[in-house]
């Protein structure tokens, strides 16, 4: 069968391959390769300008020539790995020939045996994967959910001052406003997106088991530790993890998983609530004129975004969770499991940006129902009782907490003319009544406005 978007397996590279092929550039077979290729490269480059007197120095035409091989890589380059594996069956030493044959297109063969000179092949997987995701981070993730958390708080800015009938457990409580629960989502946005700023991009650069052994014992004079430090943040812009098994530790990367994990289940949460308040008609939503809400009622205006946002982020989340606990483990020096996996990076990561698009088109779409919410806090008289029985405690009052309790739980209804009925039948002055009589349900929200 012809592959294509209706014949796609999964729905990232077909239903919703439009909204997220960007992360192509980061997670598919062709960028990993085009990244394998950065590395080697930069490796080359930089042995050249080390203590090594067999490889040749560079000058900057040829230092730009080498860089032009993972600058301008291309689906032709990527296939001619491809072809290279399937006579080795090796994905990384497929990459090590392919970029000598590079260097001795530019006439620079005479170096070539020092491309992947003493690396195992995680010292590329375990450079080109933090690479990809430092890319992917700073590129794509960081801009959007950025402008997410804008939007958030845009929206509840502009809602501050719109009296919300709380619900606690539910049941009706101390009122708030629609924008002061809307922000609560930008503290906590703000708070996550530090922690995840700051988890460091590392890498692992060590050779077969982590010692640089080849290194040492082809030039034992170098300092090699440092070189492989220098190599990361300079060349790279990765931090070295110092001491290592084969594989990197994957602890950060782990951390970085469960951080936007994190995130992700806060949006959760946030789609949840404005799910709920569309709902309680407290949302009316912008109509698209030439959309159907359902198949068989012609009125339905679904909150069909918030819902896409909830299911994508519920499936990133779970591959996320898997990643971050898998990763780390390793039998001994390391076994291959984390081969497979971390080729998976672009599931989670192209499902959680599905759910960024659903939710900046649902925010874009809330309209406010101001008459929705004054009823619910008309309707919810007993709300104010919290307010009056603090109000006679500070006067000492006996018993004011049993006396609004005995007023007000478990009935059907109580009203205005409920509250204040019981107010004139207090023995308190006038002064203390009318302040009592002030306080109304929708003007009852301490700080929130």
């Amino acid at each position: 069968m012809e592959f294509n978007a209706l014949t796609a397996i999964s729905p990232l590279d077909g239903r919703y391959r439009n909204k997220i092929e960007k992360l192509a550039d980061y997670f598919s077979e062709y960028a990993l390769f085009k990244y394998r290729v950065q590395v080697e490269v930069e490796y080359f480059i930089a042995l050249s300008k080390s203590e090594i007197n067999e490889v040749s120095a560079l000058d900057d035409d040829q230092i730009n020539a080498l860089k032009d091989i993972y600058k301008s890589f291309s689906v032709e380059d990527a296939q001619r790995i491809k072809e290279i594996e399937k006579g080795i069956n090796h994905d990384v030493k497929a990459v090590e020939y392919f970029v000598k044959e590079k260097l001795e297109s530019l006439g620079l063969g005479a170096n070539k045996e020092f491309v992947h000179f003493g690396l195992t092949s995680q010292d590329i997987n375990n450079t080109s994967l933090p690479l990809s995701i430092k890319d992917f981070h700073e590129g794509t993730y960081m801009p959007v959910i950025k402008e997410i958390r804008d939007l958030i708080e845009s929206l509840g800015n502009d809602l501050k001052q719109y009296p919300m009938l709380a619900r606690t457990h539910g049941q009706p409580a101390s009122p708030t406003t629609i924008g002061k629960e809307i922000l609560v989502f930008v503290e906590r946005l703000d708070r996550q997106l530090a922690l995840l700023n700051a988890i460091p991009f590392s890498a692992k650069f060590g050779g077969a088991t982590g010692n640089l052994n080849a290194h040492k014992v082809a030039y034992p004079s170098i300092d090699w530790p440092g070189f492989a430090d220098g190599f990361l943040s300079i060349h790279l812009g990765l931090q070295r993890q110092s001491i290592t098994t084969q594989i990197e530790h994957y602890d950060d990367l782990a951390a970085r998983f469960d951080a936007y994990r994190r995130i992700n289940t806060i949006l959760v949460d946030l789609s949840r609530d404005l799910w709920t308040y569309i709902s309680m008609d407290y949302f009316k939503q912008k109509v698209n004129a030439g959309e159907v809400g359902s198949s068989a009622m012609p009125h339905k205006v679904n909150p069909i975004d918030f819902e896409n946002a909830e299911g994508n982020l519920g499936i990133a989340n779970a591959v996320f969770d898997h990643l971050s606990n898998k990763l780390p483990v390793s039998r001994l020096q390391r076994d291959l499991t984390d081969s497979t996996v971390t080729r998976n990076f672009g599931v989670p990561t192209g499902h959680t940006m599905i759910a960024f698009a659903s939710l900046k088109k649902g925010l874009g779409k809330l309209l406010i129902n101001p008459d929705k919410l004054r009823e619910d806090l008309e309707s919810n008289w007993m709300v104010v009782a919290e307010a009056i029985q603090t109000v006679l405690r500070r006067e000492a009052y006996d018993q004011p907490y049993e006396q609004l309790k005995a007023l007000t739980r478990g009935k059907d209804s109580i009203g205005q003319a409920d509250i204040h009925e019981f107010i004139d039948g207090l023995d308190v002055s006038a002064e203390i009544k009318e302040e009592l009589k002030a306080i109304t349900p929708w003007s009852y929200i301490g700080y929130a406005g």
